[in-house]
């Protein structure tokens, strides 16, 4: 490799399209890692560090303003060692410097800058700057100059807020144990959280709203526990808010990131994969009970998004969709109603154009800002056919209309986290809705991860023009054990099942924390940072040790291994603590909880595709049981082939010759049942 050139950008060499966006910057950025440091040391310059991501608004809106603008980027130049960082690719650094950010008494969020010695040590920072004093905040200038002259002059002040960040930053390698977590605890939970659930609009709290998913799923368990109706309220009613809401693109499918205000009409519109991974497996969850002819609608829109806008080179997923194009956020999503009226009035008939301008409150003086968002938060349900049919005519001639729009950018590196969430989501979809193209798409973007994603026997984290860049962390490995186990309960392929093994082992061997319990988020021979975290509440995404706890003892249901069992049993207790610190960023650890203590075993002994075999299996599939491990086996003779010798429904085989099923609790099965009936009064669930 050619030496490093002083006092240029070095952006260039990368593959991020976030770090592209910014190879043409007069600002001299470098990547993060020791060549950044080491030359901070030399200079002894402090470091900036600007953490982003492609589809950021905010983002792009300092970019603008500040990295753009050479006297800036000159200033810059000249008192710091400026480096750039993709937070999609290092969730890791992300993680870090944000709890720096909230230990300094800010709120977070991006883009983040952050002011770090050359020992790469925190000690100022803030998100968005602009380049000179308004919106209550400093001019960019006036911090770069203050900041370095503390650097070069206060070197005590700096030493004090360095010391004292890195000690509260330790705080973050460690976990609050209390013994094994009480079942019980799950119900008082959800009541709580039921509490700050908006009753008008749904979804928590205020503006701004985000989906929340892994909370919502805790509330549904809730009800199908309880049978109390609020918790079932409490999901059906966001989700239908959300799904009539301008948070959701009407025309082309998929959920933005967040809304900005209470209704869920004004979206933070960049999408991403993570978001629509998770709403996707939720909506398929509440819509096995309820069979909502709006979340399916919404089911098969997002999946045709998905399928149409986001496959990587190779079959994985892409990551985001940018909120801007030519240079304005939401832009390609939005409409004027002289468009409307000149687009749909000649194939709609005034009738059908006032039909259609009713139902997405397509106004003269618009919704927002002067502009119309799209949105159906007049009326919760599907209207009747004839209606349906006219807005769909309607919605296929606005589309091809804005395809014609310059396209927000796509974010087509493919993080193999947020791959296994979209990996597991749309297996099972794919199941529910008895769809086997989506099944396809899901098992090539498994593949992909799986096979071009491999580095030595370990997961990268992120790929991108045929380069796997970042060493896998704790999420990569849960995720995509997790979407390994749904593809083996799938298909019943063995080597899915396999791979969660593998993956599990990986983790075991270099994640796990052997004095205090819980994965660490980077592994033992990962890069040296400041801290190793570990965490296992929810964020953007769902904690990577909550997820392993329901993979762990997916495991030990399917493998029979004691090993597992322990392990599961050693994760739930090194984070029981935290219920008593803060339960709110916990629902994937609690609905794991639920996993582990009553895990709900349905075994079906068949002939593989024979017509008795799938009725049975349908009738598992057709109902909403986030508990579910249903294995579907051949016989041998009248005997199931393949179940561990410990399992409670081993020994037990056809009845009379046909296909039979058991469903066990616990260590207890019951009888066997032949007719899906049958079946469907033992699952106890509505149909």
């Amino acid at each position: 490799m050619p030496a490093t050139p002083l006092g240029a950008n070095l952006l260039g060499r990368e593959t991020s399209p976030y770090l592209l966006q910014h190879k043409d910057n007069p600002v001299h950025w470098m990547p993060w890692g020791p060549e950044a440091f080491a030359r901070a040391k030399a200079e002894n310059k402090p470091v900036l560090l600007s953490v982003g991501y492609a589809a950021c608004h905010w983002c792009h809106v300092m970019a603008h303003e500040s990295f753009e603008n050479p006297e800036i980027a000159g200033l810059m130049n000249e008192l710091f060692v400026n480096i750039k960082v993709d937070r999609e690719e290092r969730p890791d650094l992300d993680t870090i410097y944000q709890s720096a950010l909230a230990l300094l008494g800010q709120q977070g969020g991006w883009p983040l800058t952050m002011f770090l010695t050359p020992d790469a040590e925190p000690f100022w920072g803030g998100t968005y700057f602009p380049p000179a004093p308004r919106y209550g905040r400093a001019g960019f200038p006036d911090v770069l100059r203050g900041i370095a002259g503390t650097f070069a002059n206060e070197s005590d002040k700096v030493g004090k807020n360095v010391d004292a960040l890195k000690s509260a930053l330790a705080g973050m390698g460690e976990n609050r144990s209390a013994g094994a977590v009480d079942a019980g605890v799950l119900d008082q939970v959800a009541q709580r959280l039921l509490r700050e659930v908006d009753p008008i609009h749904g979804g928590i709290g205020s503006a701004p709203k985000f989906p929340q998913v892994p909370l919502f799923e805790l509330l549904w368990r809730a009800w199908q526990r309880t049978g109390r109706e609020p918790f079932r309220e409490a999901v059906t009613h966001t989700l239908a808010n959300m799904a009539q809401g301008g948070i959701y693109d009407h025309l082309g499918g998929g959920f933005a990131r967040y809304s900005v205000d209470e209704r869920w009409l004004v979206p933070h519109f960049e999408k991403m994969l993570y978001d629509n991974a998770e709403l996707l497996d939720l909506m398929t969850l509440v819509w096995q009970e309820t069979r909502d002819p709006l979340l399916e609608t919404r089911i098969r829109e997002t999946v045709g998004w998905l399928l149409r806008e986001m496959i990587a080179d190779g079959g994985g997923f892409a990551a985001t969709l940018d909120a801007d194009s030519e240079g304005e956020e939401g832009l390609f999503y939005i409409w004027q109603d002289h468009e409307v009226d000149r687009l749909l009035g000649p194939a709609l008939g005034d009738n059908g154009l006032a039909t259609f301008k009713r139902v997405y409150e397509v106004l003269p003086q618009g919704n927002w800002e002067g502009v119309t968002i799209l949105n159906r938060l007049g009326g919760l349900t599907l209207a009747d056919d004839a209606t349906e049919a006219t807005l769909a005519k309607g919605r296929e001639i606005l589309l091809r209309a804005r395809a014609k729009r310059v396209r927000p950018g796509w974010d087509d590196k493919v993080l193999a986290d947020w791959n296994g969430l979209m990996i597991a989501a749309l297996t099972h979809a794919a199941l529910a809705l008895d769809e086997p193209d989506w099944l396809d798409a899901a098992g090539r973007a498994f593949a992909f991860v799986r096979d071009r994603m491999d580095t030595g026997g370990r997961l990268c984290h992120s790929w991108r023009h045929g380069q796997g860049k970042h060493a896998g962390m704790l999420d990569d490995y849960a995720q995509m054990a997790r979407a390994a186990l749904a593809l083996h309960e799938a298909t019943g392929d063995p080597a899915a099942l396999d791979q969660a093994k593998i993956w599990a082992a990986t983790l075991d061997a270099h994640f796990w924390d052997s004095a205090n319990g819980g994965y660490f988020f980077t592994a033992d021979d990962a890069e040296g940072l400041i801290v190793r975290t570990k965490s296992v509440y929810d964020n953007a995404t769902p904690s990577g040790n909550g997820t392993m706890l329901a993979v762990l003892t997916t495991l030990f249901q399917r493998t029979g291994e004691d090993a597992y069992r322990e392990r599961a049993e050693a994760l739930a207790a090194a984070f029981s603590g935290e219920l008593t610190r803060n339960f709110f960023p916990l629902p994937t650890f609690l609905n794991a909880v639920e996993l582990m203590t009553a895990p709900l075993q349905i075994v079906i002994v068949g002939p593989p595709k024979a017509a008795e075999t799938e009725a049975l299996r349908r009738t598992v599939l057709d109902r909403s049981l986030p508990n579910r491990i249903l294995t579907v086996l051949a016989p041998k003779g009248d005997f199931p082939a393949d179940l561990p010798a410990n399992h409670p429904a081993q020994g037990k085989g056809m009845r009379d010759g046909t296909a039979t099923a058991y469903v066990c609790r616990g260590m207890t099965c019951s009888a066997p049942v032949t007719a899906p009936a049958d079946l469907a009064a033992l699952l106890g669930t509505k149909s």
